[in-house]
């Protein structure tokens, strides 16, 4: 395998996924994506957006799974940005795995949804748009400089959002949420680049499990804020299945929340990795995504 990627990630993929899976997913890290963007419903159209493009001269793709995804692949993100659609906040450049989560929660109007990790806030917006804009949404993020971009992402896609800028496993635990989001502080295993002018990540066994000690305080405290038949979306950018399907399993061993399987015949088309928890769904990192893992959890008592 390519020496850029660090040792002990190189060793965690060929022993979780074999020779061949590791290196189907080294040409993942290899490939240079085409930008993609999320259309804002709370401010424009789909067909505004692509008129626009057309008018200035930019090819687009459509996305089968959602209507309000665009692939973009013979510009730069920074040709996009000059637009007026960008800088009037009817677009989002966002990644394709990225915009999963969102769509797998399913958030809906009045609502009482935590984005537990919330900055810069693409899911927080997309989350925002799928509901109409009625969902009642708390966005937490700690770092001060990341809320504020926070807050400035919120304002130019005009969705409204309560910013808190605090450690979500802070929340005062008489909170209760019918929905929350943890797409969970990780190694970002599934989004290595391995291009020039990329620097190399450094990985070590102790930083992963960090890493995963987080993960399960975080998920810990969601369980504890939501409300009963409350629904978590658990969801990283990594491969890893120790930042996935064994927080999942630490999260279910308590007894108080169930798997809700992801199901969608739609999303049967995306590049998988397998996952050892059926119902939850490992996107390898390839030409259009970056590698990304998401599950659903319900609480039952």
């Amino acid at each position: 395998m390519d020496e850029r990627i660090p040792a002990y990630l190189q060793q965690r993929l060929l022993e979780y996924y074999g020779q061949e899976m590791a290196g189907r997913i080294e040409q993942g890290y290899r490939a240079e994506r085409p930008v993609t963007l999320r259309v804002n419903t709370l401010t424009g159209t789909r067909e505004e957006v692509c008129s626009v493009l057309q008018q200035a001269g930019i090819a687009w793709e459509p996305v089968s799974w959602y209507g309000d995804a665009l692939i973009l692949p013979d510009v730069s993100e920074s040709e996009i940005a000059m637009l007026p659609v960008y800088q009037e906040g009817k677009v989002y450049l966002q990644n394709l795995s990225a915009m999963i989560p969102p769509l797998v929660m399913m958030p809906k109007a009045q609502e009482a949804i935590l984005d537990m990790a919330a900055a810069p806030g693409g899911k927080t917006t997309q989350m925002a748009a799928l509901s109409g804009g009625k969902a009642q949404i708390t966005a937490c993020e700690r770092d001060a400089r990341r809320a504020e971009r926070l807050r400035y992402n919120l304002k130019l896609q005009r969705a409204s959002a309560l910013v808190m800028q605090k450690d979500a496993r802070d929340l005062d635990d008489l909170f209760r949420f019918d929905k929350i989001l943890l797409d969970a502080p990780c190694t970002g295993s599934g989004t290595i680049e391995l291009r020039e002018n990329v620097p190399g990540r450094r990985m070590t066994p102790e930083w992963v499990q960090k890493t995963v000690r987080t993960q399960k305080a975080l998920i810990a405290k969601a369980i504890r804020l939501l409300k009963k038949g409350g629904e978590l979306v658990y969801s990283t950018c990594s491969i890893l299945p120790e930042e996935n399907e064994e927080v999942v399993e630490y999260a279910m061993k308590g007894g108080s929340v169930e798997l809700v399987p992801i199901d969608d015949t739609q999303m049967n088309q995306l590049p998988q990795l397998p996952v050892r928890i059926p119902g939850t769904l490992l996107i390898c990192p390839d030409t259009h995504y970056e590698g990304f893992y998401i599950s659903k959890l319900r609480k039952i008592r």
